[in-house]
């Protein structure tokens, strides 16, 4: 694991008791939309906004989570995802 990812998991255990909901939100491209909730489970709370040419879509998911590693999986796989942008 990286500098960066370390650091960030470190924010997560600092201001966080686990398990707990947390909030992810993503910038993609219209066509890789699928690919983004594809990150996710049924159960998890989902909303998405198209932008105002419809070419991009704000997607917001909220999640129960029992660890850091957890919210570190998802967003290492959101960015293997192509124009995705990580909020």
């Amino acid at each position: 694991m990286d500098t960066d990812w370390r650091r960030f998991q470190n924010l997560l255990e600092a201001h966080h008791e686990w398990p707990c909901e947390y909030l992810f939100k993503f910038i993609v491209p219209e066509e890789k939309k699928q690919d983004v909730l594809n990150l996710f489970e049924s159960k998890d709370r989902i909303s998405s906004r198209k932008s105002s040419k419809g070419r991009y879509v704000s997607i917001s998911a909220t999640c129960t989570v029992n660890c850091s590693e957890e919210i570190l999986v998802i967003y290492q796989a959101a960015a293997r995802i192509q124009g995705v942008i990580s909020l």
